[in-house]
């Protein structure tokens, strides 16, 4: 007799296969509109230009120190290896690196000529952009957490005092916009403290994020049963220890998906901090479309490595929820 279950299975897989060639024919469609879009717009595409802002190959010029004559090592450990020679002191050497030498033996040399060329890779404004980006988000995400699980506590606290004010900082912050907050921290706070540029963009994004922070730490610990504390407590832990080994932990783990959403939106946030010459992505990204007068390929390729940013994210935070699901 075949198994109900196994003949369920063969049925759904059907549709299941029907609606991947929905989603994969939507995806074509999708991509066949952006083409004829592209084709409709008068505008020269200038894709070649875009790879030298995010790596080039630099060149490093080694100068004669003086006028000379370009001579070959005497010794046996100086075989092969060129030197320039001064004319008026023959003990006084420069070597020349074996590799790009732009000289031969025998060539006469004066003060200030190139002697050697090398090349290598150096990061360009967009990459130095991406880990602006990066270090920034990293930087405010950390602070974000301190002070949003704190807030997130407060709230939680009977102590009137504590819990008015972690809600006064959520309405506050949560009930302005971030744009207006950077502004204010930049000219205002950032002039009375003498912040620099990226510590007032730090601390923008970690109040900012914080406040969200904060409501997904309340409502993850609301969640748990209180019978948690109780039984904690009547194993001798105090309060403290009680939130701390028993109930964090229990609720990090039903708050990662909120949270690793609202670190992403953090990356996203990020890109305000522009408007304080933060050179972050975005504005790597407008001060390569100043250069290049190519707009459409620097902002594709700025959206891009956001969404490489924020897809790399998500994977690690799936990894994680899927190592805490086997450990249950």
């Amino acid at each position: 007799m075949i198994n109900p279950k196994i003949t369920r299975q063969m049925e759904k897989q059907p549709n299941l296969l029907l609606w991947h060639g929905v989603f994969l024919l939507m995806v074509l469609a999708a991509i066949f509109g952006i083409y004829k879009a592209v084709q409709a717009v008068d505008y020269t595409w200038r894709w070649e230009r875009i790879p030298q802002y995010i790596a080039y190959q630099a060149e490093q010029k080694q100068y004669a120190e003086f006028d000379g004559t370009v001579v070959t090592g005497t010794t046996a450990a100086e075989k092969g290896q060129l030197f320039l020679q001064d004319d008026l002191d023959p003990n006084r050497r420069q070597a020349i690196a074996s590799t790009g030498a732009q000289v031969a033996e025998g060539d006469t040399v004066f003060l200030g000529d190139t002697l050697d060329v090398q090349l290598s890779w150096t990061a360009g404004p967009i990459a130095w952009g991406v880990w602006v980006t990066v270090k920034l988000s990293l930087v405010a995400g950390v602070f974000a957490i301190l002070l949003g699980t704190l807030a997130g506590l407060a709230r939680l606290s009977p102590n009137p005092a504590l819990r008015n004010l972690a809600v006064t900082y959520v309405e506050l912050i949560r009930g302005t916009p971030l744009l207006v907050q950077i502004f204010i921290v930049y000219f205002f706070i950032g002039t009375v403290l003498n912040l620099d540029r990226f510590t007032a963009g730090v601390a923008a994004l970690a109040v900012f994020t914080g406040a969200y922070v904060a409501e997904i730490v309340r409502a993850g610990i609301s969640s748990i049963h209180k019978g948690q504390m109780e039984a904690g407590r009547s194993l001798g832990m105090t309060a403290a220890q009680t939130m701390r080994y028993v109930i964090l932990p229990q609720a990090f783990k039903r708050v990662l998906p909120p949270l690793a959403g609202q670190f992403i939106n953090l990356i996203k946030d990020s890109s305000l901090v522009s408007v304080i010459s933060i050179t972050d992505l975005t504005k790597a990204g407008r001060e390569v479309v100043s250069s290049t007068f190519s707009p459409f390929e620097v902002w594709f390729t700025v959206a891009l490595l956001y969404l490489v940013l924020t897809g790399t994210l998500s994977f690690l935070v799936r990894r994680l929820e899927v190592k805490y699901a086997r450990s249950n």
